[in-house]
């Protein structure tokens, strides 16, 4: 094992040095601690690039411990080590930019795309202007709303915590131990960090300096991030696996429906939500409504965005029941073998209706759509509209796609206030 892990993917169908085609580079996700390039069937590049005609890289970079261990309190020598993995994530982009053309695609139409942790790396990089000229447009799939580094870090306490265990005398002492060394005592005081509660989905995550901006909505966007079409989406029961083990949950009595959410919400919270929710998606079932969190908190950072940012907004959710279980609503991740166009090679995505076939076209479409042109819209969907104050538009991908103007903004509102993150506050800590 080594921190030698800055390597790429690139599917092509031609070395055309003139194809210009236009290139969609993939941050997987796994928060800032897990993940690989090519971990998942999932996002295999090769039927992108046939049905898109687009060039796809997927990349690697240095994550967890290793990427973003912020020890700037040591010094100025390590002033931005709590950065070093999106400064691979830069690195990978400029040499795209010096190489891609040797791959048949076009150094100046660059998408950057990515969900979950992938997604919030993509507005990194709008938020650290070493990217400015390096892609030209981002696509942010369930996650990167939130502020992780709102959390309390302790870096400096576990780099001690680190010395120790490691019997070594400094901070250099450490930096020069191997990587395996580094990993096992990770893993040795991983019981303890987890104990004073400081493990968890903000453990590891980007440190705001003059590097890395910070979130939009600390410090807003640059003029350069300002000008970068954005388009941002998620799942509609992002963190609802669990329903999942709940066969056939549409036959769950509508009084216990209530019930269910009665315990999470309050009553009365859970009565105004249910009203709400069936006015927008009759259809669906409200059980949604106990995980979809995820929805509400990036409708706030699309509005957010249309209000502070001059290039258009993209709001989209992706809501289709997947046929297992007596049928399943989308889950985190969910959406990825779609994006991809790989749906022939995960098969609990495919009913037997063609819905699957149409969905797959028109999703897959609109990403093609929008790394080629910056806007979305193409063949096989209806109008999608920019996201305005005044048009407060979402494209409803699901079996038969529709554009939803303004249609759940109550329904947000009152949601709001009882979102939670679907991650867990506290995980065991693991590398």
């Amino acid at each position: 094992e080594s921190e030698d892990c800055l390597n790429l993917n690139v599917w092509t169908n031609t070395t055309d040095r003139n194809a210009k085609k236009p290139v969609m580079v993939w941050f997987h996700g796994g928060g800032y601690a897990a993940g690989s390039s090519i971990e998942m069937v999932a996002y295999d590049g090769v039927n992108l690039v046939v049905h898109g005609d687009v060039v796809v890289v997927t990349v690697n970079h240095r994550l967890n411990i290793f990427g973003y261990f912020d020890l700037s309190s040591y010094g100025d020598k390590y002033w931005n080590s709590g950065n070093a993995g999106n400064a691979d994530l830069v690195a990978a982009l400029q040499w795209v930019h010096d190489n891609i053309e040797a791959f048949g695609g076009d150094p100046e139409n660059v998408t950057i795309f990515g969900q979950s942790g992938g997604g919030g790396k993509v507005i990194n990089m709008y938020m650290t202007p070493a990217a400015d000229k390096l892609f030209a447009r981002g696509i942010m799939m369930s996650g990167g709303a939130g502020a992780p580094w709102k959390i309390e870090r302790h870096d400096r306490d576990i780099a001690e915590m680190l010395i120790r265990q490691l019997d070594v005398k400094s901070i250099e002492d450490l930096e020069a131990c191997p990587t395996e060394d580094l990993i096992y005592a990770f893993r040795k005081i991983s019981p303890e960090l987890n104990e004073k509660g400081w493990g968890g989905i903000g453990l590891w995550h980007p440190v705001p300096n003059d590097w890395y901006l910070g979130h939009p909505y600390d410090v807003g966007y640059t003029e350069a991030a300002s000008k970068k079409p954005l388009m941002v989406g998620s799942v509609i029961a992002e963190f609802g696996a669990f329903l999942g083990n709940i066969p056939n949950k549409d036959e769950i009595p509508v009084e216990e429906r209530r019930n269910i959410l009665a315990k999470q919400f309050g009553q009365e919270k859970a009565d105004e939500l249910i009203r709400l929710f069936k006015q927008v998606y009759p259809d669906k079932n409200e059980l949604i409504l106990s995980c979809m969190s995820n929805r509400t908190q990036l409708m706030e950072f699309v509005d957010h965005r249309s209000k502070n940012a001059e290039a258009p907004v993209y709001a989209y959710l992706f809501a289709y029941d997947f046929p297992i279980n007596g049928g399943t609503p989308a889950w985190h991740c969910a959406d990825i073998p779609f994006a991809f166009h790989n749906t022939d090679k995960v098969a609990i995505c495919n009913r037997d209706d063609g819905s699957t076939d149409r969905l797959e076209a028109a999703y897959s479409g609109a990403y093609v759509a929008f790394a080629r042109t910056g806007n979305p819209n193409g063949e096989g969907l209806p109008e999608w509209p920019a996201y305005t104050e005044n048009c407060k538009a979402t494209m409803l991908f699901d079996s038969y796609s529709r554009a939803m103007i303004d249609e759940d903004t109550e329904l947000q509102k009152a949601h709001l206030p009882v979102a939670t993150s679907g991650f867990p506050r506290r995980l065991n800590v693991t590398m």
